[in-house]
């Protein structure tokens, strides 16, 4: 009689780890995701104000060519080659200062600010894994965006 207890206090513990362990793969899973992305922001917030002034303020610029155009596309690849080994897609856009209505003819000659909006984002790991056609990847993407703005007039200084 005491054979039979002893053999089902063993297999119980069986059980209850093969209950735990996706729960376990889950939550690393999880962690190594939240991990990656924070170490990708803490990253990203270092970079993109010096990116942005060295590419930003002053961008080389071909004839007939929008300067805040050619810089948005070089800040963009300068981030995403510096964000390379962390899976993220980097976008940037620009948008000019504006002057009020009376101001804009005396102006115009005058640089406003400029705001870099530097985003990136990341999918987490796993995306499209799939076993028996059913989808076991993550359904969401991480958005981080970090808005640089800077004024032509004072090389070097971010407002």
């Amino acid at each position: 009689m005491m054979g039979g207890l002893l053999g089902e206090q063993r297999a119980q513990a069986t059980v209850e780890m093969a209950i735990v362990v996706p729960v376990l793969l889950v939550l690393a899973l999880i962690t190594f995701n939240l991990m990656l992305f924070l170490a990708a922001t803490a990253r990203f917030d270092r970079i993109a104000p010096d990116v942005v002034l060295a590419h930003g303020v002053s961008p080389a610029g071909v004839e007939g060519q929008s300067s805040g155009a050619q810089g948005c596309e070089e800040i963009e690849r300068q981030l995403s080659a510096a964000m390379e080994g962390y899976g993220v897609e980097v976008e940037v856009t620009c948008e000019e200062g504006s002057f009020g209505e009376g101001e804009e003819s005396m102006l115009s000659l005058v640089g406003a600010l400029r705001t870099y909006r530097c985003s990136f984002t990341y999918k987490p790991w796993p995306q499209g894994f799939s076993i028996a056609g059913v989808d076991l990847g993550a359904p969401f993407e991480l958005k981080h965006e970090r808005p640089v703005t800077v004024d032509p007039w004072k090389p070097g200084v971010i407002v």
